[in-house]
Formats: structure tokens, C-alpha cells, sequence
């Protein structure tokens, strides 16, 4: 089974990889690159971890499947970089938890449940304190900023567009950037030109343009009549500031860790709503991000700068936490929900039946995946 889970898996990634490497217009590469081989790397890391703590002899600890490029050893374990970098896994000395029916020499089943399923949560913790790291950085970085100013020349970027105005019926998005506004070239102009020209010319179609995901579109866009001035209903900001910043003091590291804790309870409150919608078939294809999906976005936020960067390496962190822990088989939270049913039990299933659970559960995971890069795939042609 796990051959074919590898298989599969780097069919996946291969299939990522091979668009990324098209340089799609927009895409940057080096930059959500490192964003995903580092959360997979300390994901991989965590597990890697509790196993050394439960006294387990890890045999390798890859970032990436299918053929070893290059690593070195350490003790006994093959620390290697894989061909395929889109996931990662850490097999303990003669034995692969994904195999039920494997040889289990160092005795990984005879550990204690407590250990076992250390073993399992690894990784979410690891993505769990990482989320935290780096939010308390930002957090703690934000507290010192005294004075922001756009950036010179930076590009204009749609923070908010109100629904039922005439920039969402005319088919603008948040994130699209401005490039023209009637007669006024952006950034080269000023934003505040714009908003004033828009104001002073209601109910007269309004060329704009703008670049989405690299590629650019025009609208006509009539102002509405509000009060005798125009309003089209989008808010837009510059994509990079530049700041000025004060001294480092200790009371920054409480505002930083405050701000973590929030922003996590937020975000993990989305996540789970958004799950909510997806397994009642309310998710729009639009609010689906795959492998593709997410470089596109860390390239953005690369571009914005590290503040952007970190915040959205935290925001994927988190979301790996929470989408690992789901008791799907196949994945770390399936794997702890079999060794805690047993638990409940005090009996193990039969190897049959967890190889036909795990199996069902890739097949499901590999569906999904398969979706979600075709999601991607459309949205590059919109």
C-alpha cells in the first residue's frame, strides 16, 4: 500500500510541478516554494521528533517523495530531498506505520498509546507552534510600527469590493490590480486622483483596468448616483508600505503572543466554517485553493514583503494543523481515531480491515486532490 500511496502522490505533484514550471504569468517561484518545503519540512520534523523521543531509530526522513536527489546521513537516519517536493514522510527503521501488516522490528506497535499517538500528532503539533512562532513575530513586529507610508511606484491592489455595487456587478475582485481608472494610469497617478475623478462623473461608463493572476482585463464600470457623486463600491490600498519602526521593548512579545492567540482562534473558526460549507456542498469552486492555488497567493505575498510572507506561512501552517488532525484515514487525525477507537475497543482491528480503511481513505484524498488542481487549473484560464 504504501508504494502506491507514494505512486499516486508523486503523480500529483509531478502534475503541480509541471504547470509551475510553464512560469505562469504572476507565479513567482522561489518564494512559496520555500513557504511549502518549510511547513513540510517541520511538519515532517515534528514526527520526526516524537519518534526520537519515543526511542524509535527513523530510517528516513524525506521532504518531497519518489527518488532520493541528494541528503546526507545522520546517525541512522537518511536525511534526503526527493524529486517531487510536494509532501514528505518519515519512516521508522524497518517498519512504515502507513503498512499495517509491515515487520515491526523495534516494536512501534508494542509502544504505549500515550507514545503512539505522540507519534501521530507530531506533525500537527509542529504545525501548531509554528502557526504560533510566527504570528506572535508579526504580532510583536506590527506593535513597533509608528509610521506607514505607501510605497513609491508600489501597485495598486482591490482590498474590498461591496456587493450589489457597480464594480462587483461589472465583474471586478478583491486582489485584482489597477492598473487604469478613466484617464489616470496607475501607480504612476495617484489613487486619490481617481476616487476624485470617479466622484465628480456619475452615471458615465468608466473604463478599468486591471491585472488578475497575470493577466489583464478591461471593464466599463457606471458609477452609481450617491448624493450627486459617484461611487462604483471597491476600497483599494497600495500592495507594499514602507514603515517606520521604534525600539524593540519586552512588552511587544505579550502584544505579539495576544495577537497570535486571536488571529488563531479567528482564522480556526473560518477554517472550520469553510468545511462546513464544503461537506454541505455550499463551498463555491472560487474559495478552493490547491497546490497551485496557494503558490500563487505565497508569490503575491512574497512580493508584499516579509510581514505579507510570514502572516500567510502562519495562516498555511494553521490550516495544515487543522486539516491533518480531520479523522479521514490516511491522514495523521485518521491514523489517531483508529488507535483510539482500538483503544475504546481494547482490541486491535484486523490488518485486513485497516488496510482496506486506509486504502479507502487515500482513494478519497487522492479524488480531492485531483479536483482541486483541476479547480486551479480553470482559474488560471478565467
Amino acid at each position: 500500500m504504501n508504494r502506491f500511496r507514494l505512486s499516486l502522490s508523486s503523480v500529483f505533484a509531478l502534475f503541480a510541478v509541471s504547470v509551475l514550471a510553464l512560469k505562469v504569468p504572476g507565479v513567482g517561484f522561489w518564494g512559496p516554494i520555500l513557504m511549502l518545503g518549510g511547513l513540510i519540512f517541520l511538519h515532517e520534523g515534528g514526527h520526526f521528533l516524537a519518534a526520537k523521543g519515543m526511542g524509535m531509530p527513523v530510517e528516513v526522513f524525506s521532504l518531497g517523495f519518489g527518488p532520493r536527489l541528494f541528503g546526507f546521513k545522520w546517525r541512522e537516519t537518511d536525511v534526503r530531498l526527493s524529486l517531487l517536493p510536494l509532501g514528505g514522510y518519515v519512516k521508522l527503521a524497518g517498519f512504515n506505520p502507513e503498512e499495517p501488516g509491515a515487520e515491526d522490528p523495534y516494536g512501534f506497535l508494542q509502544q504505549p498509546f500515550s507514545k503512539r499517538m505522540l507519534f501521530y500528532s507530531g506533525g500537527i503539533l509542529a504545525n501548531l507552534a509554528t502557526t504560533l512562532i510566527l504570528f506572535t513575530y508579526v504580532g510583536a513586529d506590527q506593535a513597533r510600527i509608528i509610521k506607514a507610508e505607501p510605497r513609491a511606484g508600489s501597485a495598486l491592489v482591490v482590498d474590498q469590493v461591496v456587493k450589489g455595487q457597480p464594480a462587483d456587478l461589472a465583474g471586478l475582485r478583491a486582489g485584482d490590480e489597477l492598473r487604469r481608472v478613466g484617464p489616470f494610469a496607475l501607480p504612476e497617478k495617484r489613487w486619490e486622483d481617481a476616487v476624485a475623478y470617479i466622484q465628480a462623473h456619475p452615471a458615465q461608463p468608466l473604463p478599468i483596468e486591471v491585472v488578475r493572476e497575470g493577466k489583464a482585463l478591461s471593464f466599463s464600470v457606471t458609477p452609481a448616483t450617491e448624493g450627486g457623486t459617484g461611487r462604483i463600491g471597491i476600497a483599494a490600498g497600495p500592495i507594499a508600505y514602507d514603515f517606520q519602526r521604534r525600539a524593540f521593548r519586552p512588552g511587544d512579545l505579550l502584544m505579539g503572543g495576544r495577537f497570535a492567540a486571536e488571529t488563531s482562534w479567528h482564522m480556526s473558526g473560518q477554517v472550520f466554517g469553510f468545511l462546513k460549507k464544503l461537506v454541505t456542498f455550499q463551498a463555491r469552486s472560487a474559495e478552493v485553493a490547491g497546490p497551485i492555488g496557494i503558490i500563487r497567493a505565497g508569490s503575491r505575498a512574497a512580493k508584499s514583503g516579509w510581514q505579507e510572507f510570514l502572516f500567510m506561512c502562519a495562516a498555511i501552517s494553521l490550516q495544515l494543523a487543522i486539516l491533518n488532525a480531520l479523522p479521514i484515514p490516511a491522514l495523521d487525525g485518521g491514523h489517531m481515531a483508529l488507535l483510539a477507537f482500538e483503544k475504546l475497543r481494547r482490541k486491535d482491528l484486523t490488518v485486513e480491515l485497516k488496510e482496506k480503511i486506509l486504502t479507502g481513505g487515500f482513494l478519497l484524498l487522492a479524488s480531492l486532490m485531483a479536483l482541486v488542481i483541476f479547480l486551479d487549473l480553470m482559474k488560471l484560464r478565467k
